[in-house]
């Protein structure tokens, strides 16, 4: 064998066997499937989606509001900017009070549950006395503030009943009292049903359906047991089924799911009417501004069935779009009740997650023709600053409890302001400190050596 020039023999190498080649589809598909998990499982992953989802749906109800209301508005010898002007009002000031809940600390909200659920009782019960009280669609649930300006009381019940059945809860969970089935319902349950029955005054069942929710989702939270869970479930069905046969127009309701047609007597004429806008939306719709169900055609096309319109001129793309947002609010909200230590926190954050998402799905089943028209509006999207309002004072609490979280709080006070102060890991992407920091550092070395 001849050598090398060195006279040594010259060395075997082994012969490399080729790699099996792997699908390069396979491989990105992973790393992004691997990026999307790490962005997910960041600490600050629920306060985005809830600021972000909040604020995307109520923009995006702003312009539907706009949309969807110029025709009535007209029809009613009003500006067609009316309704939209009167709701961008009422979001300017939602955004203030979502601004303020964010900020507020936990024990100041624990604080405001009894002012707030003694405020809600009050005016739903001065909702009663005539002269006061205004029947709006046949329900007597609105007192007149003067001019065109209501207000719906049995929204802001609502909210009270979230936060003062979490602060109940969470101080009957401190003292252990959960345990025994009289401490689970007693006042939580009697309480609730006080704020069912003044809103079944007024005929409002929707709204009763949406606070029955809220109610059964603090006794899920609470651990309620089954049995106790169950009994409440159906002795609340018992009374909802005695509500709709004591009502013509609620058993007329009932008798629209599915239907096709209007019916003798039009009776049905909202219900087929929304399937029609759905129905002729396509993929990505007629436009905006563009739908023909709005002319009179669809009854309260800018409040209870804006999402008719909004499948009408975006089409299912937008529909879905819509539903994606309230599924990663939903998500979001579930994930700060999971994820903390605080039961009020977790019972707050549950029960706001509980009356949003079940809001959203009566609704939208209503649009559908999946569920009986109940008469509530979207959240963050229907027309009406009475919903509108504490709807966003409870979003601003879930942005409040996300940032409460301990990895959030840590991610929050790790972040360095953009101006002022050096960025870690900056002199090892090769870039040159600004001036005036330099001599603020040099400044406070000759602080901390004596000099003066």
């Amino acid at each position: 064998m001849p050598g090398s020039r060195t006279g040594r023999p010259p060395v075997q190498r082994a012969v490399r066997r080729p790699a099996p080649a792997r699908p390069p589809h396979d491989n990105a598909v992973r790393r992004l499937y691997t990026r999307v998990q790490r962005a997910w499982d960041r600490p600050l992953t629920a306060y985005y989606l809830i600021l972000g989802g909040s604020l995307l749906i109520t923009v995006l109800g702003l312009v539907m509001v706009y949309s969807a209301s110029q025709i009535t508005a007209l029809q009613m010898s009003l500006p067609g900017s009316y309704f939209f002007r009167k709701q961008l009002l009422a979001a300017a000031i939602g955004a203030g009070l979502l601004l303020a809940a964010s900020r507020m600390p936990v024990k100041l909200h624990r604080a405001l549950a009894y002012p707030i659920i003694a405020g809600a009782v009050f005016l739903m019960a001065l909702v009663q006395v005539p002269g006061i009280g205004v029947a709006v669609n046949g329900n007597q649930n609105w007192i007149a503030l003067g001019g065109s300006f209501q207000i719906q009381p049995s929204e802001f019940g609502k909210l009270a009943l979230v936060l003062w059945g979490a602060d109940l809860i969470a101080r009957k969970q401190d003292k252990k009292l959960l345990t025994q089935w009289k401490h689970m319902l007693v006042p939580l349950v009697p309480v609730a049903f006080m704020l069912l029955g003044l809103i079944m005054l007024g005929g409002d069942m929707g709204t009763a359906i949406i606070l029955a929710a809220i109610l059964f989702g603090l006794l899920w939270l609470a651990g309620a047991p089954t049995r106790l869970f169950v009994g409440v479930l159906s002795f609340a069905a018992l009374i909802g089924v005695a509500l709709i046969k004591s009502s013509e127009n609620r058993m007329a309701r009932l008798q629209c799911l599915g239907a096709s047609d209007p019916g003798p007597g039009d009776t049905c004429w909202q219900a087929v009417h929304g399937i029609y806008a759905l129905a002729s939306g396509g993929i990505f719709g007629s436009g905006l501004g563009a739908s023909v169900e709005k002319w009179g055609q669809l009854p309260e096309a800018h409040t209870d069935f804006i999402f008719a319109v909004t499948g009408e001129e975006l089409g299912l793309a937008g529909t879905l779009s819509v539903l994606g947002l309230f599924a990663a609010l939903g998500y979001a909200g579930i994930r700060v009740a999971g994820r903390t230590e605080d039961p009020f926190v977790r019972y707050a954050a549950g029960g706001v997650t509980t009356w949003i998402t079940a809001q959203a799905v009566i609704n939208i089943g209503a649009v559908l023709g999946l569920l009986p028209i109940a008469g509530v509006p979207l959240p963050l999207f229907s027309y009406g600053g009475s919903a509108l309002l504490p709807t966003m004072f409870a979003i601003g609490l879930l942005i409040a409890f996300a940032r409460d979280e301990p990895a959030a709080r840590a991610a929050l006070s790790a972040r360095q302001p953009r101006f002022g102060r050096k960025r870690a890991g900056g002199a090892g992407r090769g870039r040159e400190p600004r001036r005036w920091n330099t001599m603020r550092r040099r400044a406070s070395a000759a602080r901390s050596s004596g000099e003066r």
